[in-house]
């Protein structure tokens, strides 16, 4: 595994990092504990070290699953590794089938309380990095800032992130207190934070893309007959899913699989190399459940692609028609 640091903060990760929502919320019923425990520790021992959860995956009768299942599994490898958790949302009607929609709260007491809970869920004295989930415009940027290096200056966490982080939003809160990465949405399907990278490279902030597989589509193992719970699953209500998608995604899926072919790896490989090779500072962070796939996933540090291919595929993308893909859940006001 090759590893990165996430832009002038000195945090160093690992270059591919595990999102792991998805073991116990949005995509079906959660998995296995034993499987789940038993794939983290895998997970490390093939060299991830960056692991990212939040407060808010879990199902209703278990709202903080995914932090509960990473603080037992993942104790023993504590000095080892890097965790990132959230805070900053919480589910409206949790309980009816998603995507939820979301209520917001930074406010310094809920952070306060947050962090405490996921101190203890996750059996540790220190988070790693903790994001804030999304932007609550009901709070300056300035005063979740302030929160911030308070709590760092306690020791509590070491340093912090926006999820779904605006240019504006960043740089005000970075003025305050700095940024160590910003966490968005980013895949071959949804390139519009691109424009925030030249803030990025400016400020010293990384890039952590979540979703990079534009949640598992690019990675050609599914086809317009497969069908997701609709309770349980959020992929039944994403649109680049549905049956009509992929005759419209046919030569994004095309170009990738003649790129895997071209690089003998395979297409989730190419789609995350893709990014990694555009910027030092990008960190991908794709979930799975299955072994075959973290090897997989680890696999695409060792693809290298120059400018030239970069900008190749680049230019693909911007002329090539594709579907609407998932662009996260709706906020409640």
């Amino acid at each position: 595994m090759e590893y990165r640091t996430l832009g002038l903060s000195g945090l160093r990760v690992s270059a591919v990092g595990l999102g792991c929502m998805g073991m116990s919320h949005a995509y079906g019923v959660p998995a296995d504990k034993r499987e789940m425990t038993e794939l983290l520790a895998d997970a490390v021992e093939m060299g991830y070290t960056f692991f990212d959860t939040a407060e808010v995956y879990g199902t209703p009768d278990r709202p903080h699953d995914n932090e509960e299942l990473l603080g037992k599994a993942l104790r023993s490898f504590r000095d080892r590794i890097v965790i990132a958790t959230k805070f900053g949302l919480t589910f409206d009607t949790p309980h009816a089938a998603g995507p939820h929609a979301l209520i917001l709260d930074s406010s310094p007491e809920t952070i306060r309380r947050s962090v405490e809970d996921s101190l203890r869920r996750l059996r540790t004295d220190h988070i790693d990095l903790y994001y804030q989930h999304r932007i609550d415009p009901k709070i300056e940027p300035e005063e979740v800032a302030g929160t911030m290096a308070n709590l760092i200056r306690e020791g509590k966490i070491l340093h912090w992130g926006i999820s779904e982080a605006t240019e504006t939003y960043l740089r005000r809160a970075h003025k305050v207190c700095p940024v160590a990465a910003v966490q968005n949405r980013y895949s071959m399907m949804a390139r519009q934070h691109e424009a925030l990278f030249p803030v990025l490279e400016e400020l010293g902030v990384g890039f952590v893309a979540f979703s990079p597989l534009a949640n598992g589509l690019l990675t050609d193992c599914y086809t317009a007959d497969t069908t997701f719970d609709a309770v349980s699953d959020y992929r039944a209500s994403m649109p680049q899913f549905r049956r009509e998608s992929f005759e419209q995604n046919r030569h994004l899926l095309a170009m990738i699989e003649n790129l895997a072919e071209e690089h003998h790896a395979t297409p989730s490989q190419i789609a995350l190399a893709w990014m990694m090779n555009k910027k030092p500072w990008i960190v991908p962070i794709p979930g799975t459940r299955r072994l075959c796939r973290l090897k997989e996933n680890i696999g695409a540090a060792d693809i290298r692609l120059n400018a030239e291919q970069v900008q190749t595929i680049d230019d693909a993308l911007a002329d090539m028609p594709m579907s609407e893909v998932f662009g996260g859940s709706p906020i409640k006001q």
